[in-house]
């Protein structure tokens, strides 16, 4: 780990140590209030002094938390040598990070953290400039079909390699077998959805100038958020060449209808908050990342966060953020049932991601928005085996060559 990185950590770590002790102090006010209140007018003198002196003792635990665990990563770091290596430099922890960035990641950015994450596009471990000379050298062989595969929250580029013991990566059987030059997508997860997805937007009109060859075909690939992030940069790109591109979006799945697990931490923060002694715990709730907020509906706008009047705004795009009419969409989950045809009103999924929301069903006794063939689940999976699965690939083989051989 280099110096800066310790120092980063550090920071992290104190303003952590320090929320903490905030949280205990709004605690303890809590449950002190509720006495105060049974004892009655009598308690003022006591309670003014109480407060006053719990104020001044958590205020200073928390600063002295603060600063020591700040100065301890500090006095680390300059013990290490300028040349170590990253804590980035093997996958467990590039893991570490991009887990931090999935929950912290906004505020990284606004601390100017240096583990905040850039957005990048990564080759065999590292970023790639978006340079001519740069894209020619990584890939010797470029195609003029890309596919541009999206990692999910928390996780990295290299999640994609998952199973890769049992399993070849999707990407390498794509590049062998049918003549697409893959790239992968590094962001940091923690920023909100639409964020990262006009972001995407821009990095893909880079590429495409910068790329060997002339670009005939782009198909996205999206785990779990990063198929809301691709659907998102559908959306801002709209207008730009490279979204031009774009025949095939993949996602797999991803929470177009909200995750449930959002859903119930959103509702627990709601619970918490109600009590003055449970707050403390509701605001820590509410400390996790604008990106994981972002999923409690798979928001994909700005309009949808922002002081903007979200309802308006989907009023006037019928309901919801319309599929990339020129790209073809897939849809694929796992279910832990091993039913083949489970219905999709059906309560099944992943544990983190439900069938209807992965498949984007509008709702109960209303029809698929596309035809049934752009649909596939994979039974008795969980979500993580939708990164490398051997079913999963032959569906997105077939629908890619089966397309391919329409237009031939």
């Amino acid at each position: 780990m280099r110096p800066e990185e310790l120092t980063a950590f550090g920071d992290l770590a104190g303003e952590a140590a320090a929320g903490a002790t905030r949280q205990i102090h709004e605690m303890h006010t809590g449950i002190a209030r509720r006495v105060w209140r049974r004892v009655g007018p009598a308690s003022i003198p006591v309670r003014i002094a109480h407060d006053r002196i719990a104020r001044t003792a958590y205020s200073a635990a928390g600063e002295l938390t603060r600063a020591v665990v700040r100065a301890g990563a500090y006095a680390a770091g300059a013990a290490r040598p300028a040349d170590a290596p990253s804590v980035q430099r093997t996958p467990a922890g590039r893991a570490v990070v991009s887990a931090i960035n999935g929950v912290f990641g906004d505020t990284l950015i606004r601390r100017g953290n240096l583990l905040a994450l850039p957005m990048a596009f990564r080759r065999s471990g590292r970023d790639l400039e978006l340079t001519r000379d740069e894209l020619a050298g990584a890939y010797p062989n470029a195609s003029r079909r890309l596919v541009v595969f999206v990692h999910g929250l928390c996780e990295t580029d290299d999640a994609w390699k998952l199973g890769s013991a049992r399993h070849v990566p999707y990407g390498h059987r794509m590049e062998i077998e049918l003549g697409y030059s893959p790239l992968y997508l590094r962001y940091n997860t923690g920023r909100h959805i639409s964020e990262n997805g006009r972001e995407f937007a821009q990095q893909l009109e880079r590429l495409i100038a910068a790329w060997p060859v002339p670009v005939d075909e782009l198909v996205l690939v999206g785990h779990s958020m990063g198929g809301l992030v691709a659907r998102s940069a559908c959306h801002y790109g709209a207008a730009g060449d490279s979204i031009s591109k774009v025949r095939h979006v993949v996602t797999l799945g991803a929470p177009h209808r909200g995750a449930p697990l959002e859903q119930v931490t959103n509702a627990a923060s709601a619970a918490l908050a109600r009590l003055p002694e449970t707050r403390p715990l509701a605001r820590a709730l509410n400390i996790r990342s604008s990106g994981i907020k972002d999923l409690r509906y798979g928001y994909l706008v700005d309009e949808c966060w922002s002081d903007q009047d979200c309802d308006a705004f989907l009023r006037n795009t019928s309901r919801e953020i319309p599929f990339l009419p020129t790209a073809r969409h897939y849809f694929i989950c796992a279910t832990l049932s091993r039913e083949p045809d489970a219905p999709v009103g059906r309560i099944v999924g992943d544990l983190l991601v439900l069938k209807p929301s992965a498949w984007a069903h509008p709702g109960r006794g209303k029809r698929l928005t596309f035809p049934i063939e752009h649909y596939h689940h994979v039974g008795g999976a969980n979500h993580f085996d939708l990164l490398n699965h051997p079913a999963i690939y032959a569906q997105i083989r077939r629908c890619l060559h089966s397309q391919r051989a329409l237009t031939a």
